[in-house]
């Protein structure tokens, strides 16, 4: 039995959500995100939140039903408070700056890192070492936030690179005379 699934999940006012066309439509006061819905699941509906339970017995529908629950719990989430991801950049003269649409990036290159800002997302960057990536959808955060850090993934020697604040990164010694 699913612990996750079997909670209600809340639906605050300003929010609607429905089922239409194998969609759970969410719709607040950030926008309006979906979700397929998985055949195996039944989604009821009330007044004070919305239920996700399995349809059947059927190993499927007890893998599909604390997942299905997260992902709707994030939709409402998503358009009533939205996710950020903060970034930090350490190294000699790593930076970032936003220049309207395209984050650049300055990572050591010989080259500047030009990102283009996808549609859905704002970027700020309050001092030139931070980076705060916002947006209605956490996986288009998180993919986001991820596809930075991949242009220079912290090392564990100096710790130089592009981390997720609060992220530990392992320290190693280095060389030895």
């Amino acid at each position: 039995m699913s612990r996750i699934g079997k909670k209600e999940i809340a639906i605050p006012a300003g929010v609607t959500a429905s089922m239409e066309d194998g969609l759970v439509k969410v719709k607040g006061p950030k926008g309006e995100l979906s979700t397929p819905m998985v055949d195996d699941l039944e989604y009821n509906l009330s007044d004070g939140g919305l239920l996700v339970t399995p349809a059947n017995k059927s190993t499927r529908a007890r893998a599909y039903w604390g997942m299905q629950r997260t992902l709707v719990q994030n939709l409402v989430e998503g358009v009533t408070e939205g996710f950020t991801k903060v970034l930090e950049i350490n190294g000699v003269g790593y930076r970032a700056a936003v220049q309207g649409k395209i984050l650049n990036l300055q990572l050591g290159f010989s080259h500047d890192v030009n990102f283009p800002i996808p549609d859905g997302i704002t970027i700020k960057t309050p001092d030139q070492t931070t980076i705060e990536i916002a947006g209605m959808d956490k996986q288009q955060v998180g993919q986001v936030a991820a596809e930075i850090r991949r242009w220079r993934k912290p090392e564990p020697y100096k710790g130089k690179g592009i981390k997720y604040r609060g992220e530990y990164i392992f320290r190693k010694e280095g060389k030895k005379k």
